[in-house]
């Protein structure tokens, strides 16, 4: 392969940043008095379910009948407050990279490969997470974002893998993209990407037999070997 990017998923694939999603879902409940308290138990299943007002709408679906009901404006407004926390949370700078990450990016940024994010999540959360553990806005790090709330569908639907595409100017066949979700890596082999995964605390127990190449960490990781897959 002649490659030429690596795309980035941003939660638990460049950060284990689910557990302080969770903490700020919690957070905002909690401030709206809403019993909705997700334990990880409880966060794993959600996850199946990508998007954070997603997540909530799907726990709402499976209250017991009388249970409070939030309409999709609530649900906006909740999940934008929730954002606001997250960001206090990486901004207090409890949150660090997985290993091997901050220097696969460093080597490939050396050997002339754009670095690329294609995510769920929002821009806000990317740039809470750069400035977190780089000291740097996404656009100092990253030559490419595409985020959940440019696209119309989210994983695994390809939809932000192919904006990713788009914005580099690339094939899929020059690129290759890192997950550490199922519906992940249906997303990018839907955009026609070879996948490598580095499963996170929330999704070690998913069957990632699609993917190219399944690793506990992207430490020692070379451009060479990327690009022999």
């Amino acid at each position: 392969m002649d490659l030429k990017a690596l795309i980035f998923d941003v939660d638990g694939t460049l950060a284990e940043t689910e557990e302080a999603h969770r903490a700020a879902f919690n957070t905002v409940f909690e401030r709206h008095g809403l019993d909705w308290h997700w334990t990880m138990s409880d966060y794993r299943e959600l996850l199946k379910t990508t998007g954070g007002k997603e997540r909530m709408r799907a726990h709402q679906a499976g209250l017991p009948e009388g249970a409070r009901r939030l309409a999709d404006a609530e649900i906006a407004a909740l999940h934008k407050e929730k954002t606001a926390i997250y960001g206090e949370i990486l901004a207090r700078g409890e949150l660090e990279l997985r290993p091997g990450v901050a220097d696969l990016i460093e080597r490939a940024r050396a050997a002339g490969l754009q670095v690329a994010v294609a995510t769920t999540t929002n821009v806000p959360n990317v740039e809470a997470l750069t400035r977190c553990c780089w000291g740097m806005g996404a656009g100092e790090v990253f030559d490419v974002v595409a985020a959940g709330d440019q696209v119309r569908a989210k994983k695994p639907a390809p939809d932000v893998f192919n904006l990713a595409l788009e914005r580099l100017g690339l094939a899929p066949g020059a690129c290759v993209a890192f997950e550490d979700s199922l519906n992940g890596v249906r997303s990018a082999k839907a955009a026609g990407l070879r996948v490598v995964v580095t499963p996170s605390i929330y999704t070690d127990d998913q069957d990632f037999s699609s993917a190219e190449l399944v690793l506990p960490s992207l430490s020692g990781l070379s451009v060479e070997s990327l690009a022999g897959l």
